[in-house]
């Protein structure tokens, strides 16, 4: 495994101080951590990036990717309605045809607060406290990139799509990579989606879980690689319901593109939004006043000409359900961010928290963020 080298025990505490006069209290997750749920989050395409430990007999699990899920997971356990937490420590991330570092040092912080109230001040509070730990390691080419993905579903929404069709666009608004399979598909005809994944879709999880085991008895055959019947029923539905889904138009899919192609100044981005738009544009219209808030609060910390706005930002995990953010340094290019975040209200009910719970975070790479390690991959 290749490790990546460790930045002086002064600039890392350097790159830390913000997060720690924050006032949170410090907090820890366990090596390993729960295969299942990771690839709930991001996917089974994530499974090639992650470091598997499997005890004979036992469940697969994995050497932690990140932090976010595990101190979420530790919040509601705690059973506080509000939270604020930081950490430091190793995370572990496969990558085979490169020679990046597979285990490297993560200092983040992590916000929860109960339902109700707005949002706008705690996402600009975490940039700025993400801006603020890249910016002590030294760099002078930092730029800070901003996206939501609640603007996507906002833009959705104004172009008054089948149900089916902006469900399925939603979902895949924070992974990139799957949004442009979606827009791959304009103008096709729907499928039956696949014999099986076709009878599974009108039922629900805990019938389609009964029909699939009932098949693999019937069959004589026993599942492999730790995932029930329930997860697999799953994710055969949302193929099926991929597949039948109506397909966009050509104007829509024209609109959803140049939406998604906007890399802008906010003030340049916003109003690009709002001629791409279509008749329903309340909701969205809504958003980018949301936005006039949080760019008020961030610029008293992040200087305007450093401030890019981009609907295609995008991390691994896709849990996050509205701002995101990176800090990205010209010299490291933007595949090696030196910060990211974002919120991500919908984690919290996934994992058996109230709906109405409320949670944003960073994470900042020290050896990215410091001005010497600029040289090496990490």
């Amino acid at each position: 495994m290749r490790v990546e080298p460790s930045v002086p025990a002064e600039m890392l505490s350097a790159i830390r101080a913000p997060l720690e006069a924050s006032g949170a209290e410090r907090a820890d997750a366990p090596l390993l951590q729960p295969l299942n749920l990771l690839l709930d989050l991001a996917g089974e395409e994530m499974r090639a990036r992650l470091f598997v430990v499997q005890a004979e007999g036992g469940a697969e699990s994995c050497l932690r990717p990140d932090f976010t899920v595990a101190i979420a997971r530790q919040h509601l356990e705690s059973g506080r309605a509000a939270g604020l937490y930081w950490y430091q420590g190793a995370a572990f991330r496969a990558s085979t045809g490169t020679d990046r570092p597979e285990e490297f040092v993560q200092l983040g912080l992590e916000m929860f607060s109960p339902g109700g109230g707005a949002v706008e001040a705690a996402d600009a509070e975490i940039a700025a406290l993400a801006w603020r730990a890249a910016e002590a390691g030294g760099r002078k080419d930092l730029s800070l990139w901003l996206g939501d993905v609640a603007l996507f579903a906002a833009f959705i929404e104004s172009l008054d799509l089948a149900e089916t069709l902006a469900s399925r666009l939603r979902r895949v608004a924070g992974r990139p990579r799957l949004l442009w399979a979606e827009l791959s598909r304009t103008g096709q005809a729907t499928s039956d989606g696949g014999t099986l994944a076709g009878l599974l879709a009108g039922l629900s999880e805990a019938q389609a879980a009964a029909l699939l085991e009932e098949v693999w008895a019937l069959a004589g055959v026993e599942p492999v690689g730790g995932r029930g019947p329930a997860e697999i029923a799953a994710r055969l539905v949302r193929k099926a319901e991929a597949a039948t889904a109506p397909a966009l138009t050509e104007a829509q899919s024209e609109a959803i593109r140049a939406f998604m192609a906007i890399d802008d100044s906010p003030a340049y981005a916003f109003a690009r939004m709002r001629e791409l738009a279509g008749g329903r544009d309340a909701a969205l219209k809504a958003a980018i006043s949301g936005w006039e808030a949080r760019l008020l609060e961030l610029t008293r910390t992040v200087p305007a000409d450093r401030l890019r706005f981009t609907p295609a930002l995008g991390h691994a995990f896709d849990y996050y359900d509205g701002i995101t953010f990176e800090v990205r340094s010209d010299g490291l290019g933007p595949e090696r961010a030196v910060a990211v975040g974002g919120r991500y209200d919908g984690l919290l009910t996934r994992l058996g928290g109230a709906g109405d719970a409320r949670a944003v975070g960073c994470m900042v790479r020290p050896w990215r963020a410091w001005r010497d390690g600029e040289g090496a991959e990490g």
